[in-house]
């Protein structure tokens, strides 16, 4: 795929016409989609499904403190930086809109929705674009969707994501894609799916603002192993803020980060690893010691990484305290 990136504003007339050709090579992820902001936080973020390969690469782009993108249909991609860059410099979200529709030789197979940091939403649907196919701009979110089995698809979306007040962001994106899919969705089915967190905060930190990053390439259910992967993300926060808690020597901390993590996840082992490691740091050995146990019984490799922690303080016991872990089991 080409002509991802545009690096100004406007393009010349033989690569406006090359990327927007709305047949040939023009990828076509007729899907649905949602773009809203959490106005609590902050927080804007994008969610799609569709019934073709690794939609996220092409549809859902956001940029932190500017703004998000959904770009679906006959896909136009210069749309998602285009439309970031455009929101960034200003202009809101239906201007951008209008800007890039209306240099676009193949608008009327478009299908868009945008998002500023200020909430402020637009969507856009082309007239060629196949049916059922429509938008819902609402209170800080637009819906989108084309080549849905009903009219019903992005009506449901709008209400799922309305009813879900109260709830992390990322968690309403997702119920709003499962509220079209319940409605019948994609008119030939589901394959793949993605969800992009980003912060109401503009940094100029490449690896800053974007808190939740996922993406279901292939899958028979890809909204249901979404919000498996959302899960695991939300467990693996728990992990992190115990690294922190780590690294700031605040064992209790990390105890209690730990155990929520191994919580959400009971038979993940890092987990049930670095939950054992607080406690024993805690003090609490024999509360550490069954976690040890059921650990090195599922892998002795991390038997073998244990004494390696006590080099760098990650693991604080005593000598008579390593080799009652390193006993476990014998």
């Amino acid at each position: 795929m080409k002509n991802l990136l545009f690096p100004t504003m406007f393009l010349s007339l033989p690569i406006l016409l090359n990327a927007q050709r709305p047949y040939g090579k023009e990828p076509l992820a007729h899907t649905y989609s949602i773009v809203a902001i959490d106005p609590e936080t902050g927080e804007m973020g994008a969610a799609v499904q569709s019934h073709w390969f690794s939609v996220g690469t092409l549809v859902i782009w956001g940029e932190p403190g500017v703004g998000v993108v959904a770009t679906q249909s006959f896909v136009n991609p210069a749309y998602g930086p285009e439309g970031l860059q455009l929101m960034g410099m200003g202009f809101s979200p239906e201007e951008a809109i209008k800007m890039l529709t209306g240099k676009d030789p193949g608008q009327m197979y478009r299908q868009v929705g945008m998002l500023n940091a200020d909430g402020e939403a637009a969507a856009f649907t082309g007239e060629s674009c196949i049916e059922a196919a429509g938008h819902y701009v609402g209170d800080g979110y637009a819906v989108q969707a084309n080549l849905m089995e009903k009219a019903t698809v992005w009506p449901a979306m709008a209400k799922a994501f309305e009813a879900s007040k109260g709830q992390p962001l990322a968690e309403r994106l997702v119920a709003a894609l499962e509220a079209a899919q319940a409605e019948g969705g994609d008119i030939r089915g589901k394959q793949s799916a993605a969800l992009i967190v980003v912060s109401g905060e503009r940094t100029d930190k490449a690896w800053e603002g974007r808190p939740v990053g996922l993406r279901v390439d292939d899958h028979p259910n890809p909204l249901q192993e979404l919000r498996r992967l959302l899960k695991v993300h939300r467990a693996y926060e728990h992990m992190n803020r115990g690294d922190l808690a780590v690294e700031e020597g605040d064992m209790e901390k990390a105890r209690e980060e730990y155990g929520a993590a191994e919580a959400m996840f009971p038979d993940n082992l890092e987990m049930k690893y670095w939950h054992a490691i607080a406690l024993a740091n805690s003090g609490e050995m024999e509360a550490a010691l069954p976690l040890f146990e059921a650990v090195f019984k599922k892998d002795v490799n991390w038997k073998v990484l244990t004494p390696r922690l006590t080099k760098n303080g990650m693991l604080t016991v005593d000598e008579k305290g390593l080799k009652r872990i390193m006993e476990v089991g014998e």
